[in-house]
């Protein structure tokens, strides 16, 4: 039984580029050329989307009976694209699912659901388990959380339910000890804020915060650009730092998407990477090795994010009983060309 995985191969594109031409996202310019590629995968591979819904079987030695129910929140850009991220992980879900024999019966994302209908609607029906890669506003999640018995959250920080990711203040913490030791003392932020609006919840913000602070190195507010997860915003606001002719000789960009809107910048502004500016990213999403130049970031094992959590899930439909639980995966290192 083939995945999107396997369809993206095959056609030589992402994930994204996948599930943009299956759900038919014109907001994504491509080509037809490219339209046709994934077409021609799809068929030739034979490919069901995951939303479709199929036959169900029973696992073997386990409880969860042949008609179990599984959603998937998934988490977008905020210009409403697939996220690279998060779309690997989503392969991991799915890989892990079908090994078992279970379609994921939905995938929404959470700008859907604040249609009060559409949320309804959605979870009209029963559900046996959601994996939430979404920290939700407080008024959806606790109208699903009534509805839902089992939720896996991944990088929800929520404690009253499993999560499943990586530790984001040690990978700040990490990232930014990278950029001090190769003898930069000048180093800015690049990043965004959750459902509090406030850059300084986010843990990979404090991480960065703590090893500025434990080397001794002043933090200056002006370098610390808040983009709100949007490319095209945080191209604007590096493109205005750039041009104030006053920036740092490093930035520890939180996600790859944003350290490569960030080269971008830099380089429409005549600005060498890694040459006058330094930038690690975060994540190690499929594109960062390709990016001019290639990015120095932190592997994040994506699919065995998914992989896991799917199985936390799965044994809790099964009875499983414990508190919840907090799964963290360890990072590594890759040093590329941008530092």
């Amino acid at each position: 039984m083939s995945t999107i995985r396997e369809v993206a191969k095959l056609a030589n594109v992402s994930i994204a580029t996948v599930s943009r031409v299956l759900n038919n996202d014109t907001k994504y310019k491509m080509t037809e050329e490219t339209k046709n590629r994934v077409l021609d995968a799809v068929t030739q591979l034979n490919y069901i989307p995951i939303t479709t819904p199929r036959k169900k079987m029973t696992v073997t030695n386990s409880n969860i009976c042949k008609d179990a129910k599984i959603g998937c929140i998934l988490r977008v850009t905020k210009k409403g694209y697939n996220d690279p991220y998060y779309m690997s992980i989503l392969a991991g879900v799915e890989t892990q699912l079908r090994e078992v024999g279970i379609e994921l019966s939905f995938i929404k994302s959470a700008p859907i659901l604040q249609d009060k209908s559409h949320l309804a609607s959605t979870f009209s029906d029963s559900l046996d388990g959601l994996i939430l890669m979404e920290p939700l506003n407080e008024d959806i999640y606790h109208y699903i959380k009534k509805r839902v018995p089992h939720v896996v959250g991944i990088d929800t920080l929520r404690d009253d339910i499993d999560d499943v990711g990586y530790d984001h203040l040690e990978n700040g913490i990490l990232a930014t000890q990278h950029l001090i030791e190769k003898g930069h003392k000048e180093i800015g932020f690049i990043g965004g804020s959750g459902e509090s609006q406030d850059i300084k919840d986010s843990k990979r913000y404090q991480g960065y915060v703590i090893a500025m602070h434990k080397a001794g190195l002043p933090i200056q507010k002006k370098w610390i650009i808040d983009c709100g997860w949007n490319e095209d915003e945080c191209v604007a606001k590096v493109d205005a730092l750039c041009k104030s002719n006053h920036y740092p000789t490093a930035f520890f960009a939180a996600s790859d998407l944003m350290a490569m809107a960030a080269m971008k910048s830099f380089y429409t502004n005549g600005i060498s990477v890694p040459k006058r500016v330094a930038v690690i990213g975060m994540s190690d999403i499929e594109m960062s090795q390709y990016s001019n130049p290639p990015l120095t970031t932190y592997h994040v094992p994506k699919e065995e994010i998914g992989r896991v959590a799917t199985n936390l899930l799965l044994a809790r439909i099964q009875g499983y009983e414990t508190l919840p639980q907090k799964i963290i995966l360890p990072t590594t290192f890759v040093e590329r060309s941008s530092t």
